[in-house]
C-alpha cells in the first residue's frame, strides 16, 4: 500500500513538472544565470573589502544615502546624531566637529533637496577646512 502512494505522489510531482515545463535542470540553469547577472552586473564589490566589511572611504556614502532624512533635519538644526555621525565619518576631529556643524547649517539651503550624491559632495566639500 505504501509503495502504491509513493508511485501515486512521484508520478503525481513528474506531470505537475511536465505542465508547468519547469525541470530540476532547467530551475538551476535559472537559478545559477540569476546569480551571475547580478554579481556580474553590481559595481558593490568596490564598495566592500574581502571581509565583507564596508571600505571607509564609502562608509560616509553609505551613512548619507540610508540617512539622508534624518540627516537634513539635523543640518537645518545645526545639530544632532547624525550630523555628528556622518562628521567623524569624514574625519573631521572632535574639536573641529561644532564649527564643521555651523558650516553646514549656514549653507542647508543649497542642499535640502539634493540627491544623497550631491549631499554627501557638499558635506565633503564643506569638511575640508576643518580637516587636520
Amino acid at each position: 500500500m505504501r509503495t502504491h502512494l509513493q508511485c501515486v505522489a512521484a508520478l503525481g510531482a513528474s506531470l505537475l513538472l511536465g505542465l508547468t515545463g519547469c525541470t530540476v535542470k532547467g530551475t538551476i540553469n535559472q537559478i545559477t544565470d540569476t546569480t551571475s547577472n547580478v554579481t556580474g552586473t553590481t559595481s558593490g564589490a568596490a564598495w566592500w573589502n574581502e571581509d565583507g566589511q564596508l571600505k571607509p572611504d564609502f562608509k560616509a556614502t553609505a551613512f548619507v544615502t540610508f540617512n539622508q532624512a534624518n540627516l537634513i533635519q539635523d543640518l537645518a538644526a545645526g545639530r544632532g546624531e547624525y550630523l555628528g555621525s556622518v562628521s567623524r565619518l569624514l574625519g573631521i576631529p572632535a574639536d573641529r566637529q561644532a564649527a564643521f556643524s555651523s558650516a553646514a547649517q549656514s549653507n542647508y539651503s543649497q542642499v535640502a533637496d539634493q540627491t544623497p550624491a550631491g549631499l554627501i559632495s557638499f558635506l565633503r566639500e564643506t569638511s575640508k577646512p576643518f580637516m587636520r
